[in-house]
């Protein structure tokens, strides 16, 4: 499943294409979303935000497309007429003068007054956006401390998206490695330097995959492996998906495990299950 970075690169997208331009016709591929066509049409797309996974495409009348994309959603942009060769269904197109912002794939689409948004089944239950950049290492510290987190494992707790906002499995990987905890520790009996560490993997990491397209790996090491001819995938990752590879710290193989019924790459010399 895509997580925060990809949908705020997609969301930046689609706004290139649509936003501060009037949506000359608004196709929904759901029987239920029909009537909405005819109010959408004719109308100008103020915004297209992010909040965690989801995305909501704001019109000057006070609606908003909630869409999320789940595993299989996916957003093209292209000239109006045009349709990209692919073998997916089209759920929602957004057409204006010249291009059209087509989701194709994605089933939870929903449009809602900007004032339901707050008590949206999905919304409302949110914790901060992990790009949102009021999201800081203090605030992560104190939800590290509150009582429904605190003594949560921390490789389940990194993907409720109740706790923050826009984390997946990747990302979840990459920052317990960066801050050297096992997935199975919990933030109580984690030491203060411990949850600083985490606390600071948790803003930079998002936001330089989300800067750089998906690296979470040292920038330098990437780039230089890219330049040694490693592709893009072999070259943006510390620990996920490279089960059996070198850890970059310490030369152990990377190992993977099921927690959480989530494939989970680690260092076990890096990541000790205790300490």
């Amino acid at each position: 499943m895509p997580e925060g970075p990809e949908i705020r690169r997609a969301a930046d997208v689609v706004a290139d294409c649509i936003v501060g331009r009037v949506a000359e016709a608004v196709w929904f591929a759901f029987a239920h979303l029909k009537p909405f066509e005819r109010r959408l049409s004719g109308v100008e797309v103020c915004a297209v935000e992010t909040r965690g996974k989801a995305m909501l495409t704001r019109f000057a009348n006070g609606l908003v497309i909630y869409s999320h994309n789940q595993l299989y959603g996916r957003w093209y942009c292209c000239p109006r007429g045009e349709r990209p060769d692919i073998r997916r269904q089209l759920r929602l197109a957004i057409h204006n003068r010249t291009s059209s912002a087509l989701l194709y794939s994605a089933s939870d689409i929903e449009v809602l007054q900007a004032a339901e948004l707050a008590t949206h089944p999905f919304l409302s239950r949110l914790g901060p956006d992990v790009l949102d950049p009021a999201t800081d290492q203090a605030l992560l510290l104190a939800r590290l401390a509150e009582r429904r987190f605190r003594n949560r494992q921390l490789g389940a707790l990194l993907t409720d998206q109740g706790f923050v906002a826009g984390l997946g499995n990747y990302l979840r990987c990459e920052i317990l490695f960066v801050a050297g905890l096992h997935p199975q520790r919990r933030p109580q009996a984690l030491t203060e330097a411990q949850r600083i560490r985490l606390a600071d993997a948790m803003v930079q990491l998002p936001r330089q995959s989300y800067e750089t397209g998906g690296i979470t790996n040292d920038l330098a090491r990437a780039r230089e492996l890219m330049a040694s001819g490693a592709d893009f995938e072999a070259a943006r990752f510390w620990v996920f998906r490279r089960e059996g590879l070198p850890c970059y710290r310490c030369g152990a193989s990377i190992v993977k495990q099921l927690l959480n019924g989530q494939p989970t790459y680690l260092c076990l010399p890096c990541q000790p299950a205790a300490g």
